[in-house]
This record gives C-alpha cells, sequence and structure tokens, in this order.
C-alpha cells in the first residue's frame, strides 16, 4: 500500500487493540517511551496497554483516525481538551497504575505527563496528541496520508494545530506538512529534550 491508495477513517472500537499494538511497534525506541519503560522486555509488553489507554481517552476528547490496513493511525485532541484532566486521571487510575505500576516508572510518565502539559501554548488549537506508522511500513508515505487526513478534517474551523515531538528527525517530516518549530525544552531529572511545533490555522 502506498499514500496514494491509503484511505484514512475515523478509528471503531474494533480498531482499539491493532492501533494499540501498532503503536506499540511504532513507539518502541522513542526518546520518551525508553525514559518511561527504560527495560526493553517491560516497554514490550506495557506500551500496547498504554497506547490502548490513549486510544481510549481520545474518543471523547478529538477524534481518532487510522489509514485502512491499520499501517498508520493518528490520535487528535480538539479545541480546549489537549491537557489530560484530573477528572480523566481520577477515572482511568486503576487502569493507569496496572499500565505503569508504582514507583519510578510512574514518576517518570508523571514527568513526561506534566511537562508536556506545561508547554502546550495559549489559545484555542487542535493537538496531535500521537502520530505513528508501523515501522515494517515506513517509507511509503502512510503516515504522511494519515496526519494530513487530520489536517484536511480540521482545516475549515479556522484553528491552529499543536504538536510536540522527542525525535529531531520528525522536525523536518511535520515542516513538509506546514508546521513551524516554535520552541525547544527537556523534561526535568535527565528526561527527553522535546520540540514543539504549530501549524497556522
Amino acid at each position: 500500500m502506498t499514500a496514494e491508495s491509503a484511505t484514512t477513517l475515523l478509528a471503531g472500537q474494533g480498531d482499539r487493540a491493532p492501533v494499540a499494538a501498532m503503536l506499540a511497534r511504532a513507539f518502541a525506541e522513542d526518546p520518551a517511551t525508553c525514559f518511561i519503560f527504560p527495560d526493553p522486555v517491560v516497554r514490550a509488553r506495557r506500551l500496547p496497554r498504554l497506547f490502548a489507554l490513549l486510544f481510549d481517552g481520545d474518543e471523547s476528547a478529538g477524534m481518532r483516525l487510522v489509514t485502512a490496513g491499520g499501517a498508520a493511525a493518528t490520535l487528535w485532541r480538539g479545541p480546549g481538551r489537549s491537557r489530560t484532566s484530573r477528572l480523566e486521571l481520577i477515572r482511568s487510575a486503576w487502569p493507569v497504575l496496572r499500565t505503569m505500576g508504582l514507583g519510578g516508572t510512574l514518576a517518570r510518565a508523571l514527568a513526561v505527563s506534566d511537562a508536556i502539559d506545561a508547554h502546550h501554548p495559549a489559545g484555542d488549537y487542535w493537538y496531535l496528541h500521537i502520530a505513528g506508522c508501523d515501522p515494517a511500513m515506513q517509507g511509503r508515505g502512510l503516515g504522511r496520508a494519515a496526519v494530513q487526513a487530520g489536517i484536511d478534517r480540521v482545516a475549515g474551523g479556522g484553528l491552529p494545530i499543536y504538536l510536540e515531538t522527542p525525535l529531531e528527525k520528525n522536525i523536518g517530516f511535520y515542516l513538509g506538512l506546514g508546521f513551524e518549530l516554535t520552541g525547544e525544552w527537556q523534561v526535568p531529572k535527565g528526561g527527553p529534550r522535546f520540540w514543539s511545533m504549530m501549524r497556522s490555522a
């Protein structure tokens, strides 16, 4: 499958497990997930659970898109829903604890989450929360197609789009989609570096 033949659809509950498994593969070597789960064995086991929780959370907060065949997906949060509310945390406390466990892993995850929330811009915007493509299918334009589909869906609303990435190599990818680099920052206590980017309305 190529970008030209990729159809991107709204993801439903039946896509939950395959999308979570695909995102776990896509983020297996991501600096943020490696910081949260330093042990690669633990990371491989827990990332599908984590992305399943994120998939669930973004159902009501925005939209979830997946390419036909499930090779790429994007999770979006709508205006005013970019940050994780305390009510969301309370509602998902038990699943989060089952995924993270207690101790260092949870502390590192909260450090990343708090740093991300602290660097969100002011005002209304769409938030590209998660974007991933199966490593076995990368280089075919499917990830770009999934992001572009989201851009196209929100374009009529007159709002900018924000994202952050911990991968410097992603900057050029997003520049090619019309985003501009707006900041660089690091998660405290040895956490990963992130780059913030914004796409004008």
